[in-house]
């Protein structure tokens, strides 16, 4: 085989572009990795605040959002979270369960890298270039693709694009592989920023932005979905992990609503601090129950005019409406911080085009979609990272 010629290319060195040539390598494949970037696995160290939140203990295809919601199905059946965990234990990785099954290594991110690169270094069938930058990829014939980049042609029989989405551009997102798979006549479903804070612009910014840092325990809901996990308040809007959830279900120009005691019936608690004691103010009950600031904040929105009322003074009429406005809070965002600071790319290559087997383009042989590309979106919480493992696992034993 001449220097420029592999059995594999694969096209981005984030996760599941390393997991796929370690695991194609390991059958013997020469495999050459191209990565835009001047580092590889940027994103993987940036994860989970550095500690990348590598899988979860209960993965579902209910945890994944996709217009082909069954794609996901054998992919993950056939490398499940045990499989990967198996692999971060083998190499006497420490990590800790969250809460939600949310699995962290102790020691940094750098380790998962580490053990990727050290499984595509075993074999030394796997080549990785960086700073190299995709400018063109054509068949030469039925059996061959030619890769043109800024560090010359490469050629080979399979070519996988594992070029993650579009979001934060500055760890190298670009939009190489949605280019790559329309010229192949791929549909490509729109995409926009996923798991990304929400932004404001009208009266509740002002309150979000005296409330930043704040965090509370709450229930964002729509009709379509609830998550209840922290909110935190920041000088943008809203954001902790039950905002970043809700933004995968949420279009320009919606409204949601906020439960901000979920753990409470808050009418019958209300109701009964009327009865033993009469004489305290709502804002004291719950600056026990929610930070100081937060409850004034809410006071001024909601019960103002009754703000040095008893409660014993309040009809239950008024505490009802005090408990609902309080248990579903209404806000429209003005839109999102978007691809920036997106932990995700929503759309993506149309599923159905692609072969949930073996992740094969039905539409170009030997072309292959993996990981974010593909119109498959986890949760929060390890599950896009598993979809990573899972579609370059699917992916390896055919290229």
């Amino acid at each position: 085989m001449s220097s420029n010629q592999y059995d594999v290319i694969v096209l981005g060195a984030g996760a599941s572009g390393l997991m796929l040539a370690a695991k194609a390598a390991a059958r013997g494949r020469k495999v050459l990795v191209v990565e835009k970037a001047n580092k590889i696995g940027k994103k993987i160290l940036m994860s989970g605040g550095g500690k990348c939140n590598f899988t979860n203990l209960y993965v579902e295809p209910e945890n994944f959002i996709s217009h082909n919601p069954h794609f996901v199905i054998s992919a993950l059946t056939r490398y499940t979270n045990w499989d990967f965990i198996g692999m971060v234990c083998e190499y006497g990785i420490d990590y800790e369960e969250r809460k939600h099954g949310q699995l962290f290594t102790l020691n940094g991110a750098k380790e998962i890298l580490s053990m990727l690169l050290n499984e595509c270094e075993k074999t030394h069938h796997v080549e990785i270039k960086t700073s190299c930058e995709v400018k063109a990829i054509n068949t030469v014939n039925d059996q061959t693709f030619q890769v043109a980049t800024n560090l010359g042609y490469f050629q080979a029989e399979s070519v996988v694009v594992a070029s993650g989405g579009l979001s934060i551009p500055t760890l190298g997102g670009s939009g190489i592989g949605y280019e790559i798979a329309k010229q192949f006549g791929h549909h490509i479903y729109p995409t926009r920023a996923g798991l990304v804070p929400f932004t404001f612009s009208d009266q509740f910014k002002e309150v979000t932005t005296r409330l930043s840092g704040n965090a509370v325990e709450a229930t964002l809901s729509n009709e379509l979905i609830a998550f209840t996990e922290a909110l935190l308040f920041t000088h943008r809007g809203l954001s902790g992990p039950s905002s970043l959830q809700l933004s995968n279900y949420w279009n320009a120009g919606q409204a949601f609503h906020i439960n901000f005691l979920p753990s409470l019936e808050l009418f019958d608690f209300l109701k009964r601090k009327k009865q033993s004691q009469p004489k305290v103010l709502i804002r004291t009950l719950l600056t026990e129950l929610l930070p100081k600031s937060v409850v004034i904040e809410l006071q001024n929105l909601i019960w103002s005019e009754w703000a040095e009322t008893a409660i014993g003074q309040l009809s239950d009429e008024k505490l009802e409406t005090i408990a609902n406005k309080l248990q579903q809070f209404e806000v429209k965002p003005s839109g999102t911080e978007g691809y920036r600071t997106a932990e995700v790319t929503l759309g993506g290559v149309d599923t159905t085009e692609v072969s949930s087997k073996t992740m094969e383009s039905k539409k170009q042989k030997g072309l292959f979609f993996i990981g974010e590309i593909l119109d498959v979106t986890g949760h929060l919480g390890g599950f896009n990272f598993q979809w990573a493992w899972a579609s370059a696992h699917a992916a390896s034993e055919y290229v």
